[in-house]
This record gives structure tokens, C-alpha cells and sequence, in this order.
């Protein structure tokens, strides 16, 4: 989440003129954007009984949904469809913050993303925790040419040619076989410990732990045992995952966690957590020496320690949006009996999980992309404008935005409402898990031209890992539901969400183990 920040990307003359020339149309609540698109303006501060302020801090920021909706409180009452779906806040001395929930604008920003003039760049301000964290020049926090650099440095091993070669398909294939079967065998045991034909479990961790195996063994050919990667790797990870959201939060305040005393609650064990993850990475990249995993993918004379940054992003992002992604489907089709068979009945008889045999699958196509529609790992995509820019939609709408703007794309709304999702649309409500609505329309895993659901970004900042997160999330739902019968623990599928989006109830089910 963006805060409203100054415009401090430089002390040069041009810049402070600009901040002064923008104080007088500040001061006086005049809108800073031109064109046919007519945001709707937030205030700071509200009478009205909001879902909380609209900027994060920190008595809210481990509540960013609530924050994003804070733009929108009321917005259903503006009979202009601009109004109703871009909202920004703009207080005096502060570059402005414009939310849009508007996929046609959310489309447009994203094609518009890169740094020549007239374009936007990836609003770094979010993801300053992320950057003290990894690194900075990496694919998620590096701007202009480094993020090129980077993006031709580290690409090619997560390409779709890469990937669905089916010497590297099978081995992924194979493993996440072999860990389901591992899981099969130990339920059973603690089923006939139980005396039960069923048992109560979360099922995130256990997500959780097949990926990171997945990651770390098969995609970067290390050899950690899965006991070290769910006892010792995985808490590690969410505590230093947790560390980053807080300390992105805790730097605006002037108390970044680096520089906080050891003595003080947490900070030791942080930093534990941070050593443990160090470790992990070095034993992600050790396999390089011999060319293990997809790392004979890798053309490069590039050092590891140059590798490094862009390795623990690979190893922190792709964990959290697969874990996200295939938590979401699962606890949706807990909830959606008739969804959950139909997909039982596609892929029990499957043996053969190579890229044709998924591509037949199509209930399971339609399952993930309802899935990334409805509840995206990645809910806001932020981007800055770098200068005074003009966007079109594809219906001919324009927004002038102004230089410095943090503008943050909202998608978990976007995709959430009934002007762009709803009955008109698709045929079904907005706000429900519908699967079939992808029926038949030949969907990719981003939807269609048509219904872009962002669910890996769009435009030159995709998702890097997309192939490889579709791929693995396949696979492991695919594999679940063809083992397992699953049922809720509680009706309701609420959101939490940091750094990535989860159910908040980690996948609690009461688990059958099917008949074979």
C-alpha cells in the first residue's frame, strides 16, 4: 500500500517548483487530473463512518483490503462510472495517490509501464521493506534499464520454452507426486491413530512446504530434506515475510526494523529468520557449480553474489503467490461441492501430467482462472507516473495524470465488482466462485481478451513467474483434489493479506482421503 509520500525522487529546481505550483490547486480541493475520466476525490479525514483512514500506518497496515476500500466508501453513490471506480487522495504538499479499481485503466497504466517519457514506472515506495530485505537491483524493486538488465539476466529459465520441455515438466510432475503420496501416507496414519474416516487440518502449511520442495529441490536442483524445509524453512520464510510488510510500514514512521536493539520483543528471532532464509538461498545457488535443476538453463558468467538479490525474491515471491494461488483454489472448491466433483471427475483417471495433458484439462482451467479473478495473489499492482501523462482505455476514455503520482491498480476490487464481473458480464455475480463462467471461451491464465483478471499483472511487469506458478499450481491441485475429498471447517472464506493475499482461516478442512 502507497502512503501519501513527497515528491522526494530528487532536490532539483524543476521538482520543487512543481511541489509549490501544486500547493495553491491543493490548498484549493481542485482535481489534479484532466480528461473524460473524472476521479472522484477521498478525504483525509471523514465524519462518515469509514472502513479505516486511507493511507496505511501502524495501527492498520496489517489491514490493506480495508485501507483500498476506504477509497471506494460511498463511490456507488457517483452516477459517473469514472467517479465510481478511480478515487484519489491529495493533500496539500504531498504528491497525489490515485486508486483504480477501473480495468480499463488498470489496462492501459499497465501497457504504459516503463521509463521512457509519457510512461509510468513501478511506484518503489511499497516495497522499500522488500528492497532492505533482497536487494535492489532485483526484478521487483529495480526501475528503467537495471529492471531490463536484471529481466534478460534471470528470465529464460522460467520461460514456457524452458519449462515445458518434458525432461523438466516430468521432474516437476514427478516430485509433486511424490511429496502427495508422502502427505497420502502420512493422514493415513494419523487417520488410524483417530479411529476416523476424516481429519480436521490446515492445509496451508502443507501447501506451503510442497512448494518450497518444489522450488528449492526440483527448480534449482538442491537436496534439502522435507522435514528441514517444513520444521525449519517455511517458519522461517513467514517470519521474514511478516518482517518485510512491518518494516515497509515501520521506515515511514522513522523506525525501520534494521536499526531497531535485539533486546526489544521479535527482533532476535527476526533476524534468526533472516540468517535461516541467508542459508537457503546459498544452498538454492550452490547446484549452479554443477549445472543441477534449471540452472543448466542459465547462460550467464555472472557471479552468485550478483544472483543473490534476485534469487531470494524468486525463493520469498514465488512461495507466497504459488502458496496463494493454490490456497485460494482449494479453499474455494472446499466450499463448492458440485465444483470440487466435477474436477474429481476430470482428472482422477490422469496419469500423465505433461503440458498437453493439462491443456484437456479444462474444468481445471476454468477452477484457476476463477481463482486468480477472485482473489489474486498480487491484490494492488503500484506504479508512479514519470512525468505528466495522458492513458486511453480501449473505449476511448483518457485520464491526464500528473507527474509523481503514486497510483496503486487495484485488482482484488476490480475483479469484485458487478460494472465489470457481474450478470450483465459473465452471467453470474461478481462477488461469487463460479468456475463455469470460463466455460467454453478458450481462457488462458490471464483470462481473456476480453475479462483481463490481472491475476500475474499485465505488461512489460508480468509476473516473471507465471509459467512456473501456473505449472506448479496445476499440478498440486490437480493432485489434492484427485487424493483428497474436501469439506470447510468453517462456511465463511475470509481474505488476509500482506504481502500476498490468503484465507484467513489457513485452509481449514476436514479431510476425507478418497476410495482408490
Amino acid at each position: 500500500m502507497a502512503t501519501p509520500e513527497k515528491d522526494d525522487r530528487g532536490p532539483s529546481p524543476r521538482r520543487r517548483w512543481r511541489r509549490l505550483r501544486r500547493l495553491p490547486a491543493q490548498i484549493s480541493r481542485r482535481s489534479p487530473f484532466k480528461g473524460s475520466i473524472r476521479p472522484g476525490r477521498v478525504p483525509l479525514f471523514s465524519l462518515a463512518r469509514r472502513p479505516s483512514l486511507p493511507f496505511p500506518h501502524p495501527w492498520n497496515y496489517r489491514e490493506p483490503l480495508r485501507v483500498l476500500s476506504t477509497f471506494y466508501h460511498g463511490a456507488e453513490a457517483e452516477d459517473d462510472f469514472g467517479a465510481r471506480h478511480n478515487r484519489y487522495l491529495d493533500v496539500p504538499g504531498f504528491a497525489p495517490v490515485l486508486v483504480s479499481r477501473d480495468p480499463g485503466v488498470i489496462e492501459a497504466i499497465s501497457k504504459a509501464t516503463g521509463d521512457k517519457p509519457g510512461q509510468f514506472d513501478r511506484d518503489t515506495m511499497p516495497t522499500s521493506g522488500i528492497a532492505r530485505a533482497t536487494g535492489e537491483k532485483t526484478l521487483l524493486y529495480a526501475n528503467g534499464a537495471t529492471w531490463r538488465a536484471q529481466k534478460q539476466m534471470v528470465a529464460p529459465p522460467f520461460s514456457r520454452s524452458t519449462l515445458y520441455q518434458p525432461e523438466v515438466f516430468t521432474d516437476f510432475a514427478e516430485n509433486c507426486r511424490r511429496i502427495a503420496i508422502e502427505r497420502l501416507e502420512l493422514v493415513g496414519e494419523r487417520l488410524r491413530e483417530r479411529g476416523s474416516s476424516t481429519l480436521e487440518v490446515a492445509l496451508e502449511p502443507e501447501i506451503k512446504a510442497v512448494m518450497l520442495d518444489m522450488l528449492v529441490n526440483s527448480f534449482f536442483g538442491a537436496s534439502i530434506g522435507s522435514d528441514d524445509i517444513r520444521g525449519r524453512d517455511v517458519p522461517a520464510i513467514d517470519r521474514f515475510i511478516d518482517n518485510i510488510v512491518r518494516d515497509t510500514v515501520m521506515a515511514k514512521v522513522g523506525c525501520p526494523m534494521h536499526r531497531l536493539p535485539r533486546w526489544i520483543g521479535g527482533v532476535a528471532r527476526a533476524r534468526e529468520a533472516a540468517q535461516t532464509f541467508e542459508d537457503l538461498t546459498s544452498e538454492s545457488i550452490r547446484p549452479r557449480a554443477h549445472q543441477a535443476g534449471l540452472w543448466r538453463h542459465f547462460q550467464s558468467d555472472v557471479t552468485d553474489e550478483a544472483l543473490r538479490p534476485n534469487v531470494r525474491v524468486f525463493l520469498a515471491g514465488a512461495l507466497e503467490a504459488t502458496t496463494s494461488y493454490a490456497s485460494w483454489a482449494l479453499s474455494h472448491l472446499a466450499r463448492d461441492e458440485a465444483a470440487q466433483q466435477r474436477l474429481y471427475e476430470e482428472v482422477r483417471y490422469v496419469e500423465d501430467y505433461s503440458p498437453e495433458a493439462l491443456q484437456e484439462l479444462e474444468f481445471l482451467g476454468c477452477v484457476l482462472n476463477e481463482t486468480l479473478r477472485l482473489t489474486p495473489a498480487l491484490y494492488f499492482h503500484p506504479r508512479r507516473a514519470g512525468g505528466d501523462t495522458l492513458v486511453k482505455t480501449r473505449r476511448g476514455d483518457e485520464l491526464l495524470i500528473p507527474d509523481g503520482t503514486h497510483v496503486l491498480l487495484d485488482v482484488w476490487h476490480a475483479n469484485r465488482h458487478d460494472d465489470h464481473w457481474g450478470p450483465e458480464v459473465t452471467g453470474h455475480s461478481a462477488e461469487r466462485f463460479v468456475p463455469e463462467r470460463w466455460c467454453g471461451r478458450g481462457a488462458t491464465d490471464q483470462g481473456t481478451k476480453d475479462w483481463l483478471h490481472f491475476g500475474f499483472g499485465h505488461g512489460p511487469r508480468f509476473c516473471p513467474g507465471k509459467n512456473l506458478g501456473q505449472m506448479e499450481v496445476a499440478l498440486v491441485v490437480g493432485v489434492v483434489i484427485k487424493l483428497f475429498e474436501l469439506r470447510p471447517v468453517r462456511r465463511g472464506n475470509p481474505a488476509r493479506a500482506g504481502v500476498s493475499t490468503k484465507p484467513a482461516d489457513g485452509v481449514m478442512v476436514e479431510l476425507r482421503v478418497r476410495d482408490r
